[in-house]
């Protein structure tokens, strides 16, 4: 079995690797980082018009069951300050290159009955100040799935997963900006912590292999989304 993760070199990408090996999948990693712990890596620009190409030539001949669209951009501004630039690569890597990709590996896919799975976020439903870009394209992706679910059943299934606040990078990067800790973050949860990049790639796994599930949002986010903003 073999399993395409796009953006595989750190956070929740490196955890995914791990995991689907530990499940018996080969794994190949796509992402324009130089390299990562997958078996097969390749370097590709998610943010090009020929990404999916790119990807689909490169697996050419494989047989692929799971394709995971992991690999996200955020620049962390508000609407009046996000920049066309800013605004068109977010879209790109987040929204664009999941389609693009996708539907270049459908063939496949549809060969061995697999499934896709998008890595989206809680912003998909619920956002903060100064991530219009990103959430934008983290609701974008949600009902991509939705629209390929309904359009690819049932040979495909095609569902998201949405994390919550992860103990990455990218999370560290946005707090250092508002002056937040991890810590204080994870103090605002239900359950008193961020999570791990392990516990959102374990999510991942569950959702690729489950045969009943398609067009579905599962959210990894520590209850997060269960409170009430006013509360």
């Amino acid at each position: 079995m073999s399993v395409v993760i796009t953006g595989p070199s750190s956070g929740i990408g490196a955890a995914c690797v791990v995991a689907f090996r530990e499940a018996g999948f080969h794994v190949i990693g796509v992402d324009v980082a130089e390299a990562s712990g997958a078996d097969d890596h390749h370097v590709v620009d998610l943010a090009s018009e020929r990404c999916g190409e790119e990807v689909a030539d490169l697996v050419a001949g494989g047989q692929i069951e799971v394709l995971v669209n992991n690999a996200a951009y955020v620049e962390y501004a508000t609407a009046l300050a996000t920049d066309t630039p800013i605004w068109d690569r977010t879209l790109a890597v987040n929204l664009r290159a999941p389609f693009l990709v996708a539907r270049a590996l459908y063939p496949g896919l549809r060969d061995s009955r697999g499934a896709v799975v998008n890595v989206g976020s809680v912003h998909a439903l619920a956002t903060s100040p100064g991530v219009a870009a990103y959430a934008a394209s983290k609701g974008g992706l949600l009902s991509l799935t939705r629209a390929l679910a309904l359009e690819w059943a049932p040979e495909v299934r095609v569902n998201c997963v949405l994390p919550g606040a992860v103990d990455t990078d990218m999370l560290s990067a946005g707090l250092a900006r508002s002056g937040f800790s991890v810590e204080r973050l994870g103090e605002s949860h239900p359950l008193g912590r961020v999570g791990q990049p392990e516990e959102i790639a374990e999510a991942v796994v569950f959702v690729a292999n489950s045969k009943f599930m398609t067009g579905a949002a599962l959210a990894v986010d520590g209850g997060a989304l269960s409170r009430l903003s006013t509360e």
